[in-house]
Order: C-alpha cells, then sequence, then structure tokens
C-alpha cells in the first residue's frame, strides 16, 4: 500500500515536473515567436517606408516632366509662330519685289524723261552758243554800236527796239535752261532716291527672314533637346514604378508571413492560456479530435453565462450568436465571415457523425461551437444569454470544420 502511495506521489510529481518544463518550453516559443513578429512587422514598415520614398520620386518625376512637357508645348507653339511669321515676311519680300517691278518701270520712264531733258538742255546751251557766236561774229556784242551808228532817231529807235528783242529772248533762253537743268537734277535725285529705298526695303525683309529662320534652328534644337529630357524622365519613372510593384510585392509577402505569425502565436496564447473551469472540461476532454479543436471549446465554454446582443461581438460584454464564434475564432488567428449564413461556407463541411470539438454547427439562421458529447456552446437569446446546449435541438444543416 505504501508502495502505491509512493509510486504515486512519485508520478504526480513527473507530471508536475513534466508540465513545469513544457510550460517553460512553451513561454520561450511565444517569446521567440514575438520577436520574430517584431521582426517582421519592422520589415513591413520599412519596405512601406521604401514604397513611400518610391512614389515621392515617382511625384517628383511627374511633376518635372509635366514641366518639361509644358516647356515642350510651349516650344511648339513658337515654332509655329515663326513659320507663321516667315511666311508673312516672305510674303513681305514677294510684294516689294512685285512693288520693286513696278518702280522699275517707273525708273526706266524717269530714265527716258531725264534722258530726254538732258538733251534738251544740251540742245538749249548749243542754242545759246550758237546764238552768242552769230551775235559776236554780225557784230551786235555791244549796245554802243546802235548809238554810233548813223541814221537818225527813228533808225535808232528801230535799232533799240531790236536790241529789247534780244535780250528778251535770251534772257527766256537762259530761264528755259535753268528750269531744264533743274528738272533734270530733280528727275536723277528721285531716281536714286527710289532706287535706293526699295533696295533697303527689300535687304531689310530678307534681313528679318533670316533671322526668324536662324530662329526656327534654335527653337528646334531646344525642342530636341526637352523630348530628350522627356524621354529620360518617362524611362525613370518606369524604373520607378517596376521599383514600387516589386516592393509592393515583397510587402504583400511579409503581410502573409505576418498574418500566418500571427495566428501561430494566437493558437499558441490559446493553447498556453488557463481556462476558467467548467463543468463540460470532461466533455471536451474525452471527445476525439484535435487538440487546438479542443483548445478553441474550452475558450468558449469560459464565456458561458455572459450576455446576448444584437449584432454585438463581445465576449464579455455581450454577442450574438454569428459574434460569439467570430470572436472566439479570432482569438485564435481565424478571421470568420461576420453572419451565420456565411460562416456556413467557411473551412470544410464534414458530417455531424464526424462532429469534433471546435466545429460550427450550422442552423438556419444560427450558428454554434460544438464542444463534444452531442453539446453545443452558443449565444442563444438575450433572455439566457452564452449557453451549452444539446446540439440537435433543432435541424443542423450543416458542420464546418474550421480547425
Amino acid at each position: 500500500m505504501k508502495k502505491r502511495l509512493a509510486e504515486k506521489v512519485r508520478l504526480i510529481a513527473t507530471g508536475f515536473l513534466v508540465t513545469a518544463i513544457l510550460a517553460a518550453f512553451s513561454q520561450q516559443a511565444l517569446v521567440v515567436r514575438a520577436d520574430k513578429i517584431q521582426d517582421i512587422q519592422n520589415q513591413i514598415n520599412n519596405t512601406q517606408n521604401q514604397i513611400n520614398e518610391i512614389n515621392d520620386r515617382i511625384d517628383d518625376l511627374t511633376d518635372e516632366q509635366d514641366l518639361v512637357e509644358e516647356m515642350i508645348a510651349d516650344l511648339n507653339a513658337e515654332i509655329l509662330n515663326t513659320m507663321t511669321s516667315i511666311g508673312m515676311k516672305e510674303d513681305e519680300i514677294a510684294e516689294k519685289e512685285a512693288e520693286l517691278s513696278l518702280k522699275q518701270e517707273e525708273i526706266d520712264v524717269t530714265e527716258a524723261e531725264y534722258d530726254a531733258a538732258k538733251e534738251k538742255a544740251e540742245q538749249q546751251y548749243d542754242d545759246m552758243v550758237t546764238h552768242t557766236r552769230v551775235m559776236y561774229e554780225r557784230g551786235d556784242s555791244t549796245y554802243l554800236t546802235l548809238f554810233l551808228l548813223g541814221g537818225g532817231l527813228s533808225d535808232l529807235l528801230n535799232r533799240m527796239d531790236y536790241v529789247e528783242k534780244i535780250y528778251v529772248y535770251d534772257r527766256n533762253r537762259l530761264d528755259e535752261y535753268q528750269k531744264t537743268q533743274q528738272l533734270v537734277l530733280e528727275l536723277w535725285n528721285r531716281l536714286e532716291e527710289e532706287k535706293a529705298q526699295l533696295e533697303q526695303d527689300k535687304a531689310n525683309l530678307e534681313q528679318d527672314r533670316e533671322a526668324l529662320k536662324a530662329q526656327r534652328v534654335e527653337l528646334d534644337a531646344m525642342l530636341a533637346k526637352r523630348k530628350a529630357e522627356s524621354a529620360n524622365y518617362e524611362a525613370e519613372i518606369a524604373k520607378a514604378k517596376q521599383e514600387a510593384a516589386v516592393a509592393k510585392k515583397q510587402l504583400q509577402q511579409e503581410q502573409k508571413l505576418l498574418k500566418q505569425e500571427q495566428q501561430k502565436q494566437a493558437a499558441s496564447n490559446a493553447a498556453n492560456a488557463t481556462y476558467a473551469s467548467s463543468d463540460y472540461s470532461s466533455v471536451i476532454d474525452n471527445a476525439s479530435g484535435s487538440e487546438l479543436g479542443k483548445q478553441v471549446a474550452r475558450f468558449a465554454c469560459q464565456f458561458i453565462g455572459n450576455p446576448y446582443v444584437y449584432g454585438g461581438t463581445s465576449l464579455t460584454e455581450g454577442a450574438d450568436c454569428s459574434g460569439f464564434t467570430y470572436r472566439v475564432y479570432q482569438n485564435f488567428g481565424y478571421n470568420l465571415p461576420r453572419t451565420s449564413s456565411e460562416q456556413r461556407n467557411a473551412g470544410t463541411g464534414v458530417s455531424y457523425s464526424d462532429a469534433q470539438p471546435g466545429d460550427l454547427i450550422c442552423y438556419s439562421g444560427h450558428v454554434a461551437i460544438y464542444i463534444g458529447g452531442g453539446k453545443i456552446v452558443h449565444a442563444s437569446t438575450e433572455k439566457t444569454g452564452i449557453k451549452v446546449s444539446n446540439a440537435a435541438y433543432r435541424e443542423i444543416l450543416a458542420v464546418r470544420r474550421i480547425v
């Protein structure tokens, strides 16, 4: 008898020791997993910062490219205006050349008039020279001779009248000659001025046209440069977007890994949690199924007696049927749909005869958690709150295995 008692004590002590060792290892595993989760979270933060920096760079490059595109638009407009101005200058040159052609005809007429006037002036000059020579040859060089000649008073008066006529004639010839000379001078000056003005106008127009052509060449060079800059920005933006896509993919992988680790941590927390004892512990322990499913069932049973609240999801303050199952499974890292009809499609379907602790038992408009032995725990009504019932108390529509 004493030997049996000693053996029983030894077994109990060994059990406590094993439990303590397992608890220590479990606690260490929790710390390691927490560190890993923190490392993953830090990496996620770094990746997100990298994505933000890339997006900021893309925004800056896009702004700079927009500015270059605006410059390109301005240059295209300026080139169009320059080409229009060149066309206008060419039209003006054509008009000036046509005007010059007409002026040339006028110049030709003026030259003919000039030649005629010049010839007339030369003829008048020759006539004057001839007249003077004749007078000299006839001895009419002085008026004194008229008084010295005989013939009486009557003859003297006739001679004086003759002298006056000669004087008037010579005076008129001289005036006509001077007028002819003035005409010739005016025609010549006008001819030179018109030629000079026309040539200057044409030269100015051609100079303006050449300046516009040079401006067009400069604008074309600037446009080519801006287009090259825009292409460079386009390439840099494409490269940055590719980097962002790689970073986003990496972020998704890290977030997925974080979720997995959080689920593992939640499961470990639940596995190592100390649940309130209930009358249904033996029911759960004696049922067949996974240890994690039994942990879900134990965790759910500790809230028996808590209130039912429409639309609620609080295990302590109150929940409805789907809010209760939603929050229980969330504690283990599983995100169920929010409504009972949606939860009816969650996880994997099994038959009721194969139901295990932790499975969802689905009814019409209602859902519960199976704990074994034909029992369920569920948020029933406002009157009864969270309680345990027979699983077959109403028609079962589906059994869904989540863990």
